[in-house]
């Protein structure tokens, strides 16, 4: 038993009977030491100066422009550093008006990626990641993700983090919707840093491929590169270019998604060189609309109705036979690849690739197409082969030889899951959303997402709409005396 004396107010106490138990282990309490208040102020007053220095340091550029038009205004009258302010406008201007690419690279995009740091994501980056939980708590102490930089296009920009020690990207991925909404952008992408613990984030600020894309202007044949054809335009504004040569491509989209918007543009980036017998294009078209219009431009033509018993498979085995032919011919003597007339590039594109490999009513069909296709997908690539498949079911049942194609293309698909199964795995967790693509023709056909085989980071790209005109106008351009109704 113990006593407490409590003070009840003044001059009054009293004595208060406690018990205490006799067992309890002593309680063990620090010290209590009071910082005296001139200690408490040196404290607040380096705290001070290190802000003040970091900030001069991240804001050199507009602190100094500001420093040296004060200094001007206080030597000189308040009117000097106004005239310099209409004579660099000037000057800004006509440097705009003559040379606007440089004028966006130099000056435009790095006032406006200063802008956007300190006014939109410094601003609001603490409270964002503590709200999507991307920030840790450690004996009281708050670390958080570090700004390193930012980076603005014309559509997007570009967010360069330093992650926490310990934290992957994938706890970024699986609160991208919230960044997007804490930042006011659309959407936002995940993309590996410049160096491990490091990470990019994309935040889209507008839609770039809303808009359908005319076709584009035939190349010349000098300008053409098999190794980056173009075929339309990405989300950054840079031109789409597709690579054919040393590789196969495929390309997956629900009915009207735009398969034909990006055969068509591949081939007439081609046209020079088809024209010039450097390049082929041997066509299987089972549903015999989407291929027709240019059938004239094919060397080889296949389609279902031309021979139930196998026109289509007999192209596939003839292409297969010539390859290991050319391959026979190469061997010990060249290990690249180089177009001539002798041994053209060339192209094989099939169409409704599914219905070779799962749907045609015939299975010894199938087991040839099939067997056709993967000899070319393994071994064409070396010789100068090149395999376009364009199919509606991304499933593999349907079509077991996806991955033999390197590069591919999702277009507009029906389900989330179907993403993966034509990107690979984790392609929509990096951003490519192509399930949520608008199914409105003049807003979504075309538009899709380019995975390369050098990069497990999607694109969002938009090939150009070449019509039923352009096709025609491609067909008179390379044979100006054919009756082009007639061979359409």
């Amino acid at each position: 038993m113990a006593w407490e004396f409590r003070k009840l107010g003044p001059g009054e106490n009293v004595a208060v009977e406690t018990q205490r138990d006799p067992f309890a282990a002593p309680k063990w309490a620090p010290p209590v030491w009071h910082m005296p208040e001139g200690l408490v102020l040196i404290v607040n007053a380096v705290r001070f100066l290190v802000r003040a220095l970091v900030f001069l340091v991240r804001n050199i550029v507009p602190v100094s422009i500001a420093a040296g038009l004060g200094w001007l205004g206080y030597r000189f009258g308040w009117t000097v550093p106004v005239l310099v302010l209409a004579l660099v406008a000037v000057v800004l201007g006509t440097w705009a008006a003559v040379d606007r690419p440089s004028f966006a690279g130099w000056v435009a995009r790095p006032v406006r990626s200063w802008w956007r740091l300190v006014f939109i994501y410094r601003r609001d980056w603490q409270p964002v990641l503590v709200t999507a939980g991307l920030t840790k708590v450690h004996k009281g102490r708050e670390y958080l993700p570090s700004l390193v930089r930012v980076r603005c296009g014309p559509t997007s920009d570009r967010v360069l983090v330093r992650m926490l020690k310990g934290q992957a990207p994938d706890a970024w991925e699986a609160v991208a919707v919230n960044l997007a909404h804490g930042f006011g952008a659309s959407l936002v992408r995940v993309r590996n840093g410049d160096r491990p613990g490091r990470i990019w984030l994309e935040f889209v600020r507008r839609d770039a491929l809303a808009e359908p894309i005319p076709a584009l202007p035939v190349p010349n044949a000098s300008d053409v590169d098999l190794s980056g054809l173009p075929v339309g335009r990405a989300e950054d504004g840079s031109p789409w270019r597709l690579r054919l040569l040393g590789t196969h491509v495929l390309i997956a989209g629900a009915t009207g998604a735009g398969k034909g918007s990006v055969i068509w543009s591949t081939i007439r980036a081609l046209l020079p060189l088809l024209l010039g017998g450097l390049v082929e294009v041997w066509a299987v078209d089972p549903k015999r609309m989407e291929l027709s219009f240019g059938r004239a431009l094919f060397e080889r033509y296949g389609r279902y109705s031309d021979d139930p018993k196998g026109g289509m498979v007999d192209l596939l085995e003839a292409a297969a036979e010539d390859m290991n032919a050319r391959a026979e011919r190469f061997a010990g003597h060249t290990r690249s690849f180089t177009p001539s007339r002798e041994f053209p590039f060339r192209v094989i594109v099939v169409d409704e690739l599914a219905f070779l490999t799962a749907y045609c009513p015939e299975r010894d069909l199938r087991k040839r197409a099939e067997s056709a296709l993967a000899v070319l997908t393994t071994q064409g690539r070396s010789v100068g082969y090149c395999v376009i498949g364009a199919q509606q079911d991304a499933r593999k049942e349907v079509n077991n030889l996806r991955n033999l194609f390197p590069d591919r293309i999702a277009l507009r698909l029906d389900e989330d899951d179907q993403v993966d199964m034509v990107l690979g795995d984790g392609a929509r967790d990096r951003g490519a959303l192509a399930d949520q693509i608008s199914s409105v023709p003049e807003v979504g056909a075309g538009v899709g997402f380019v995975r390369l085989e050098t990069s497990p980071d999607p694109v969002r790209v938009r090939a150009a709409f070449v019509s039923d005109a352009d096709i025609r106008a491609m067909v008179a351009y390379g044979l100006p005396d054919l009756d082009i109704e007639g061979a359409a």
